[in-house]
């Protein structure tokens, strides 16, 4: 008789490759302890469709701290099997949470320093910042729903999206999911990875069409310090091209725009640093499925260039203000590329029509680049 699933399968039917001398049960982990057969990594990769199909994912630890009892020796191996849910469940105080504080947040950011209304003042009227609210939110939405949705797809266990507050010129500092189950595949991991950007790009394409669409209002001259300066925000391809195809660049050639357009551009930025080809980034999981582990290569060389951009522009263009912006990315990208990416239980390669994506999706993440993207300047 076959088993049920979201059953464990008995030790004997692995002993081949792994050996178990005794098996607990806390809640609903399993613990398999013994002595592998084979390398560790080739354990996993052996064991792991055996107990992904009865509905666990799988790790091989050395120790395991037990809630209760005794911990186990971390000399012995342990077979770590705990149920492969994508269920959410209970209501997910946290993320609804950060969600309301993050609209909180991107209201009085779009009232300060986009609608210029004096919230102190007469406080009631933050709320003619909604359409910022909507864009920005929007984008960082779109984005991260994108990876959930492809993750459920996968059958892949994610957080839904946390919203992270801040108080800036955007009111966020983005929005991110948490992965806690392992990638089966190249094609799960590329799916994954390049369906937040896509769907970050759909939203970004639209929401900034519309804004270009909407009277205009001089939302770059937002002034910082002194009433004789602004910040000013610079225009990526890919803004410009949707400027054009809509009929729309004396204004944004102005700098006269509705402050919706803003919330593409942010989409165009989450964009961009998120498709950098490194560790765990969006552009990471891409080229990891594309290229297989040569992938840690490339990503070395990220803050390299990271640093070189920001050195130029330090030291040949002029564009002091943005140095920090790419300074802390290459800090940020050495992290990420001493981490490593990561990786999937299966290493075969891409079929060629992701591979053409993945092409695609980095030529497009190349459009949000623009080496200035925030100065400040002189008001006239």
């Amino acid at each position: 008789m076959g088993r049920s699933e979201e059953t464990p399968p008995p030790a004997d039917e692995f002993a081949s490759v792994f050996d178990a001398y005794e098996v607990r049960t806390e809640d609903d982990t399993v613990l398999y302890v013994g002595e592998p057969t084979i390398p560790g990594q080739q354990l996993e990769q052996e064991l792991w469709p055996l107990f992904r199909e009865q509905g666990y994912e799988l790790s091989v630890q050395r120790g395991y701290q037990a809630d209760e009892g005794l911990p186990l020796s971390r000399g012995e191996y342990v077979l770590v099997a705990e149920p492969n849910s994508t269920k959410i469940d209970g209501i997910p105080r946290t993320n609804l949470l950060l969600f309301v504080a993050t609209i909180f947040s991107t209201l009085f950011a779009g009232a300060i320093f986009w609608y210029q209304v004096p919230v102190v003042s007469e406080p009631w009227r933050v709320l003619e910042a909604w359409p910022f609210v909507v864009a920005v939110m929007g984008v960082l939405g779109v984005h991260e729903l994108g990876h959930y949705v492809m993750s459920r797809y996968h059958n892949v266990q994610a957080s839904l999206p946390y919203f992270i507050p801040l108080p800036t010129y955007i009111g966020s500092m983005g929005a991110v999911i948490k992965m806690r189950g392992k990638i089966p595949d190249r094609k799960a991991l590329f799916d994954i990875g390049a369906a937040g950007p896509l769907a970050g790009l759909v939203a970004t394409v639209v929401i900034t069409a519309i804004g270009l669409q909407l009277d205009p209002i001089p939302a770059q001259q937002t002034a910082v310090g002194q009433a004789e300066t602004a910040v000013r925000f610079n225009h990526p391809p890919l803004l410009e091209l949707i400027a054009i195809a809509t009929g729309a660049t004396e204004q944004l050639e102005a700098n006269s725009i509705h402050p919706v357009v803003f919330g593409g551009w942010v989409g165009m930025l989450v964009t961009l640093l998120n498709m950098l080809p490194v560790g765990q980034l969006d552009g990471g999981h891409i080229l990891r499925a594309m290229v297989g582990k040569q992938q840690e290569r490339l990503a070395a060389i990220v803050p390299a260039v990271l640093f070189g951009l920001a050195a130029y522009l330090l030291v040949v263009a002029d564009g002091f203000d943005s140095v920090g912006i790419w300074a802390m990315w290459g800090l940020f990208a050495v992290g990420l590329a001493y981490a490593g990416p990561a990786d999937p239980i299966d290493d075969e390669g891409l079929d060629r029509k992701r591979m053409v994506l993945g092409v695609v999706t980095f030529a497009l993440a190349a459009l949000c680049f623009t080496p200035i993207p925030v100065e400040i300047v002189e008001l006239a």
